[in-house]
């Protein structure tokens, strides 16, 4: 099967540089789906067309010249419970969870996302791959540390992991109300300078994918980067959660992030 260019694609210089790791972090371009869901809509979840779903997830793992039976996504649920992925045996949405974790070569991990951050980890000399949705109350609950836990159990060392947050929700679209800080109760010293004064009287902007890389860094792993890309200021790239429902739209399409290690 050969590699789609038709649909772009981001990656990341830091899993890039791994041996035997694939990864990708795909864009709402290149797809079938028309309207608010246009057009690489890879979320069964949402209430676009299951076909154009369909075809879309096949078409992104087309353009990394793999079946799509290959592809595992869980059904999401802002929690820190982590699945171990041995086999492609397991139909997408069956799972449940926010995180994948496997040794298995040739199982695509899938996470699907809409301003909530798709995180990457690679440990590639123990060949352990995992990939996390987090959004706030998600990092809150742990995922990501859960995340990294499982990948030990596999045979990972947290000193050899490489970890990426890929697009997400960034700093000045994230306005945030004045109790939102209240959801850190037990780190809320330290978690001050994730908050900037909104425009909005009593608001704040919160940098969300700062607050991931602190968690990260905690975990003193090989290296933590993050990607540039604002989700919601980005338009014609990302679809976004919060942009559609500034906008007054019904429903919204989802983002897919992917990694697995090579057969």
């Amino acid at each position: 099967m050969s590699d789609d260019i038709s649909i772009p694609l981001i990656s990341s210089g830091a899993l890039n540089d791994l041996s035997g790791v694939r990864h990708a972090f795909f864009t709402r371009q290149g797809g079938v789906s028309t309207g608010i869901y246009e057009s690489l809509n890879c979320g069964p979840g949402s209430g676009d067309d299951s076909e154009c779903v369909r075809v879309n997830r096949e078409r992104a793992m087309a353009r990394l010249g793999v079946l799509a039976q290959a592809l595992v996504t869980p059904h999401q649920i802002h929690s820190a419970t982590v699945a171990v992925v041995e086999g492609s045996a397991h139909e997408g949405e069956t799972l449940q969870g926010d995180a994948l974790v496997s040794g298995t070569p040739g199982v695509v991990l899938g996470i699907l996302t809409a301003d909530c951050a798709p995180v990457l980890f690679a440990d590639d000399h123990a060949g352990v791959v995992a990939i996390a949705h987090v959004g706030w109350r998600g990092a809150l609950a742990g995922v990501i540390e859960a995340t990294v836990e499982a990948m030990t159990e596999l045979g990972a060392s947290p000193g050899s992991v490489t970890a990426v947050i890929g697009p997400c929700i960034y700093m000045q679209s994230y306005e945030v109300g004045p109790e939102f800080p209240d959801n850190f109760p037990d780190q809320k010293n330290e978690n001050y300078e994730m908050f900037s004064p909104a425009p909005r009287q009593g608001h704040f902007l919160f940098d969300f994918s700062a607050y991931i890389f602190r968690r990260l860094h905690a975990l003193e792993l090989k290296s933590a980067s993050r990607l540039p890309y604002d989700t919601c200021d980005e338009a014609d790239r990302f679809f976004s959660y919060r942009r559609s429902r500034l906008a007054g739209e019904s429903d919204f399409g989802r983002n897919l992030s992917v990694i697995f290690l090579e057969n």
